[in-house]
């Protein structure tokens, strides 16, 4: 293969744009809403049954109890006990609510693009007469997703390849971040998989519009009518596929954060059930019986990210001009 540091290079850059792509949840505010309001009626309550006397408070005890079981119920979902922790989450510890945990996703996923960016500098200014092992690896990796992309859209792959081989990297390696003890998989996170996604999606409508021009784009929405009968048909046609585009990025964030959750989960369950073998020795550790589970996972992450991948390629392909689709399809016929 002949990898150029420019095309690595390529690689950062579109690596840059998915830095930012897990955005915090914007629900904490909210939260901390209603946590103030119940604590206002619950100060109402208790001035109520001053004036009123028993009756009103034992309402009052009532209506504390029923908003303290919600915090309670609340505080337990922002701590989950199916999640394994983290050196953020033991650092901060009960502290870690509100902008602090908002803050967690976007955190690891800049810790999995700076490991990607320093793999990719590193290996772009070495020499490429006499290459290490490490960066023979990375350029087998590099020449494998450019087949890859090749496979499903043809010689202009390479334009789209740095975008969509560092959207694989990023995936795998947040995926992979999630089975190393005291780290924590942002693509566990509907934020992060949904902030991917709307960088496919702007990315996909973005060549659309290049590749065909605005009214080619148009044309192409409209389901490429031709005869008298397709024309006819563009009114039912068009928002269908414009509804199409949209349920696109809805499909890839929610298909890849169920299963990173997923994964998380059942190692936390599994750890839990290893800890609780052994408790009868009150032993610091339990068995190890989550170790099959993590295989499985690799390759389970690995698979996520492929797909995550493949679908994205293939919308792209989508959206090319047909004249490309029938150039590639000869070359492969040859």
């Amino acid at each position: 293969m002949t990898s150029k540091p420019k095309y690595l290079a390529s690689l950062v850059a579109a690596l840059v744009l998915l830095t930012f792509a897990a955005l915090p949840a914007g629900a904490t505010g909210e939260a901390h809403g209603d946590g103030h309001a119940a604590t206002a009626e619950h100060a109402a309550a208790e001035e109520h049954a001053t004036d009123d006397g028993g009756h009103a408070a034992e309402a009052a005890v009532v209506h504390g109890d029923a908003h303290g079981g919600e915090h309670a119920e609340e505080h337990a979902e922002e701590h989950d006990q199916y999640h394994l922790p983290n050196f953020i989450s033991i650092f901060w510890g009960d502290k870690l609510t509100g902008d602090r945990a908002a803050f967690l996703d976007p955190l690891f996923s800049a810790i999995a693009a700076l490991v990607i960016m320093t793999v990719l500098l590193r290996v772009a200014s070495r020499p490429t007469d006499a290459p290490s092992r490490f960066q023979v690896a990375v350029e087998m990796l590099v020449d494998g997703l450019y087949g890859l992309v090749e496979g499903a859209i043809g010689p202009t792959a390479r334009r789209y390849t740095p975008y969509l081989g560092t959207l694989f990297m990023f995936i795998l390696i947040n995926n992979f971040m999630g089975l190393v003890p005291f780290l924590h998989a942002s693509t566990s996170s509907i934020n992060t998989t949904a902030s991917l996604a709307i960088c496919t999606f702007l990315y996909v409508q973005f060549v659309g519009i290049k590749e065909n021009g605005p009214l080619g784009y148009l044309h192409h929405m409209a389901g490429s009518p031709r005869s008298g009968i397709e024309w006819g048909f563009v009114p039912l046609m068009f928002p269908l596929h414009v509804l199409g585009e949209f349920i696109k990025p809805l499909s890839l964030s929610l298909r890849l954060f169920g299963n990173i959750m997923g994964e998380d989960k059942l190692l936390a369950v599994f750890v839990v059930l290893g800890a609780g073998m052994l408790s009868f020795a009150h032993l610091p550790f339990g068995l190890p019986i989550q170790v099959p589970i993590m295989f499985l996972a690799m390759l389970t992450s690995t698979i996520q990210a492929l797909v995550f991948t493949l679908l994205s390629t293939i919308y792209i392909a989508l959206m090319l001009p047909h004249g490309d689709h029938d150039h590639a399809a000869a070359g492969h016929g040859h």
